[in-house]
């Protein structure tokens, strides 16, 4: 059960930047237009504050290869990112070609919260499964508001309860332009599923490490990344002479790989604050 303890802890880290970073992106949610996604918002039971993985990730169209590339920002650890320092430098006293070229470089802010599968129009089987939600700013509203804001007195603590006096949510995917949009989302009443207590306790225990979804880079490999993919260095380097510089063997604390990051309601109003906490840093 939702004790008041675990529900305040809760609602702390919605508000904080704690990150950690693998399962992979095949227990995220996929979303798609045009259907509605009934879930139950499960806590992290044994470490509360973990209920949420907030977390910040640069994403741009290979100037190398044509194709899509990501890296999750370092400034989710609150962390210097090379990326975000990059782009503000180009921004700053690059070229005019330079500052067309780096606007290309978006940075997103997301959220990862484990979530109960009532209904799933989309793939039926994860109905009863434990998935993970992924998700922008719009359904962040939705959420706070219910968690910690103006809607708190009626859903609260309730929102991560699968008993009879829990609440769903319904998530309502459409189509805004050429992007998917989430607004019309909402908590419903409270409902019964219906589950024993046992079946409560197996799925509270189910949930997935969310710090484990995103891998991360290091300074370095995200300074090298940025290099091959936007500034092109290094990619005819097979026909140069100049010895070739490895990669650290030593396994880091935080790992890498690169991923691309799904489409969702956030890329058509990716809000840009790396400016300002640069100038915050300086």
């Amino acid at each position: 059960m939702i004790t008041k303890t675990m529900f305040q802890s809760i609602r702390d880290a919605l508000n904080k930047d704690d990150s950690g970073g693998a399962t992979t992106y095949k227990e995220v949610l996929k979303l798609e237009p045009g259907n509605t996604y009934t879930v139950r918002i499960l806590p992290n039971s044994l470490e509360p504050v973990k209920t949420f993985f907030h977390y910040f990730v640069h994403g741009w169209t290979s100037f190398a290869t044509g194709q899509y590339v990501s890296a999750l920002s370092l400034q989710t650890f609150n962390e210097r990112d090379p990326i975000a320092e990059e782009r503000f430098k180009l921004l700053r006293v690059g070229t005019e070609e330079e500052k067309s070229k780096v606007e290309s470089v978006k940075r997103a802010e997301k959220w990862l919260v484990n979530v109960y599968v009532i209904d799933d129009p989309t793939t039926p089987e994860n109905k009863g499964k434990v998935k993970i939600l992924r998700y922008g700013r719009q359904l962040h509203k939705i959420i706070e508001a219910a968690v910690n804001g103006e809607d708190v007195d009626e859903f609260g603590h309730r929102v991560f309860d699968l008993s009879a006096e829990g609440c769903s949510f319904k998530i309502k995917c459409e189509t805004q332009g050429d992007y998917p949009t989430y607004v019309s989302s909402r908590f419903s009443s409270p409902s019964d599923l219906k589950l024993s207590d046992q079946k409560i306790e197996d799925i509270y225990k189910g949930v997935h490490n969310l710090e484990s979804v995103m891998t991360v880079k290091t300074a370095d490999e995200i300074r090298a990344l940025f290099n091959e993919h936007f500034h092109l260095k290094g990619v005819n380097e097979a026909a140069s002479p100049s010895p070739v510089v490895k990669a650290n063997t030593k396994a880091p604390e935080k790992q890498t790989e690169v991923k691309a990051a799904p489409v969702d309601e956030d890329e058509n109003e990716i809000t840009d604050d790396i400016i300002q906490d640069l100038l915050r840093d300086l």
